[in-house]
């Protein structure tokens, strides 16, 4: 199959399945005319309320500020439940007005904190839902946490379980909070439980990877967690989520449970044509099963039913780390279909039990480690970290063991730049060759940098230790390695040109994908897209966000003031990147590259998620970048719709080097 029919075909199927969901979308039970009016009404007075609290004090404590969240997650709740019509099924309206009712005494609670008044312990045992505000985009994202029989705040430091939702085709906030008021633990809980909304069903990727973290993190600010006791578990859609999280992250967990979630898109697709490489490389990026050496850095246990399909996942893993001498264990469930029969989950849950008493290794108690990577965003296992990596998206792979003489023996393949906690050892063998490291950099620094040469390996002394972070020949770094969706993974904000565009129909393209994103972050990730025209731009916005241009040097003022700085070169006639060369009133770039105006930040033009809505209501395992770093797409007859895009209209695309530099690229 050529590429172009593959790209057909998954244009066809994904109209096809455009039409199946459109017309599940209006077989809803929407409610009646007055019925919305009077949920409307009711969602107004509640947001008018809470306003009218947070607007009564100008700082907040804490403890408000938590109140002033878990008070605003209703409305907002209720907003998009009625912007997007999300009455999945009978009853939906009637959570609504639970949801509503409940919102008032949160606000009546947030009320009382502002007035000095006492406010009700929420440490007992049950159900609870919290919230927080993110740092990706103000939004306010609920939680879940379910407190064991027994607990007592401030009394000791709890176990966390992580716990990732599947793929729930009717769910929203309303449905998740309903879910969770009133649930109570099991007999057998002496853990806290975090749910994790993970802003839907996006496979906790992006903003929704990024929302597990800070759930974790606003859930330990109010209760006493035992950081080396945090189990992940989930499974289908929390499964996939637990192989990607437990694999990228493996020093956080004390053990990891991943049932029938997939773990390589090939295999779950069952495709053979291979992806345009600007896609396939990218894989490497979510594709758990290319991470399968870092599960020799945590406990895991996998589980699929004997007659499901995504029991291909556990064994797909459980494979691949045998071929390394790792073991994870497999349970599978005799003549199961894709959920748990109650045996094999008690033995799930008794794996998690006895590595959850055990704990992981705390501070340099790990003598041993094992980590892999294809991506610099995912780059760190304990007291090691890579920095710099020769070639993106292939496999870069540290070995490091402490020896009985106290000296760290580490080995490389792929890394051109690390770096190692002091304390870990007296000296590092790194390669063959031995470097300092207890007495590195005169000793004053908590970290060593090792640097590869041509001739082996070298440790920074203490000035270059220090300028290291400064990245001043703009090498991908750690949240500094792209693709272009990484950008929406932390705070970002757009910015519209507000002058004289070049071409008419280049700079309606431009608001069309802008219009594009503010639509998928809106559906797929639960939150407002934050917009600024260019003239309003700030010295402190700069500073503080991924910059996401829209429009074209004539219209963006920030743009043109980046252009020179930028690998492409764009006039009123033509837009070239390196020898390639297009005419600019009927090509759009879309790109990624450090911010010439604060290089610790992107800039993005034109572009927001490269995944459409098609892919998140396809599959999870389509959720993956499209466009690499860089690419130049026709506009000429362009689909604009958010539901369609077979991605026929790219006439190049690529990914940048180590050094944010083009060696190679593909065209169609």
């Amino acid at each position: 199959m050529s590429r172009f029919q593959f790209l057909l075909l998954t244009g066809t199927f994904r109209c096809l399945l455009m039409v199946l969901t459109t017309n599940f979308a209006l077989a809803q039970h929407t409610p009646d005319d007055e019925t919305l009016r009077e949920l409307r009404s009711a969602h107004e007075q509640l947001a008018t309320s809470l306003e009218e609290v947070r607007a009564s004090v100008s700082d907040l404590t804490l403890q408000q500020q938590q109140l002033f969240a878990d008070a605003a997650v209703f409305p907002k709740a209720a907003e998009w439940m009625l912007r997007h019509d999300e009455f999945f099924r009978k009853g939906y309206d009637e959570a609504l007005r639970g949801v509503l009712a409940e919102g008032e005494t949160r606000v009546s609670t947030f009320r009382d904190a502002v007035a000095g008044r006492p406010v009700e312990s929420t440490n007992q045992a049950g159900s609870r839902v919290h919230a927080y505000v993110s740092r990706v985009d103000s939004s306010v994202q609920p939680y879940a946490v379910l407190l064991p029989d027994g607990h007592v705040a401030d009394s000791q430091r709890y176990p966390l379980h992580v716990v990732l939702h599947g793929r729930a085709a009717h769910m929203n906030e309303v449905d998740f909070i309903r879910r969770h008021l009133n649930q109570k633990p099991s007999d057998d809980q002496d853990w806290i439980q975090l749910d994790v909304y993970g802003r839907g069903n996006n496979a906790y990727r992006w903003a929704g990877e990024t929302d597990v973290f800070e759930a974790m993190q606003d859930l330990m600010r109010r209760y006493r967690i035992d950081d080396k006791r945090i189990t992940l578990r989930g499974f289908s859609m929390g499964g996939a989520g637990a192989w990607h999280l437990g694999m990228h992250h493996p020093d956080r967990w004390c053990s990891v449970g991943a049932g029938a979630g997939f773990v390589d898109f090939y295999k779950y697709q069952k495709r053979s044509e291979q992806l345009p490489p600007w896609q396939h490389r990218t894989l490497g990026i979510y594709d758990a099963v290319d991470y399968a050496m870092s599960a020799s850095n945590v406990p895991v246990c996998t589980y699929g039913g004997e007659n499901d399909p995504q029991l291909l996942a556990g064994q797909t893993m459980t494979k691949a780390a045998a071929e390394l001498g790792i073991d994870i264990e497999l349970i599978i469930g005799p003549e199961m279909g894709h959920k748990f029969d109650p045996d094999s989950r008690a033995r799930f849950m008794a794996f998690h039990q006895k590595n959850s008493k055990n704990g992981r290794p705390g501070p340099f108690a790990r003598k041993s480690i094992r980590f892999t990577t294809r991506t610099l965003k995912y780059n760190r296992c304990d007291w090691i970290t890579i920095e710099e990596m020769r070639q993106q998206y292939e496999p870069a792979v540290v070995q490091a063991d402490v020896n009985a003489e106290g000296d760290v023996e580490i080995r490389t393949k792929n890394i051109t730049a690390f770096r190692v906690f002091r304390d870990i050892a007296r000296d590092a063998i790194v390669d063959g060759v031995r470097l300092p490291c207890r007495a590195a950099a005169d000793g004053l620094l908590p970290d060593v940098y090792y640097l590869a040469t041509q001739d082996g390996w070298e440790v920074l002394d203490y000035d270059q230790s220090r300028g290291f972070s400064n990245n001043n020949d703009l090498h991908k770094r750690h949240q500094l390695q792209g693709p272009i969706d990484d950008a929406f993974m932390s705070p970002f904000l757009c910015v519209v040109g507000t002058g004289t565009p070049w071409h008419k129909a280049v700079h309606e393209q431009a608001l069309a994908e802008l219009e594009r994103l503010r639509k998928t972050h809106d559906k797929w990730m639960r939150g407002n897209t934050q917009i600024v025209n260019d003239v309003d731009l700030t010295d402190d916005q700069v500073r503080d966000f991924h910059l996401i241009l829209f429009g074209d040097p004539g219209s963006n003022r920030i743009l043109s003031d980046c252009l020179s700085e930028l690998p492409l070169k764009w006039t009123r006639e033509s837009l070239q990147i390196g020898a390639r060369q297009w005419s600019s009133d009927e090509h759009l770039p879309q790109m990624i590259y450090p911010n010439p105006l604060n290089p610790a930040k992107y800039v993005v033009i034109n572009s927001g998620f490269t995944v459409r809505d098609v892919d998140f209501r396809a599959s999870n395992s389509w959720l993956f970048p499209k466009l690499g770093d860089i690419a130049v797409r026709r506009i000429a007859n362009r689909v604009v719709e958010p539901e369609i895009d077979d991605w026929s209209d790219v006439v190049w695309a690529d990914t940048f080097n180590s050094f944010w530099q083009l060696q190679s690229a593909t065209e169609r």
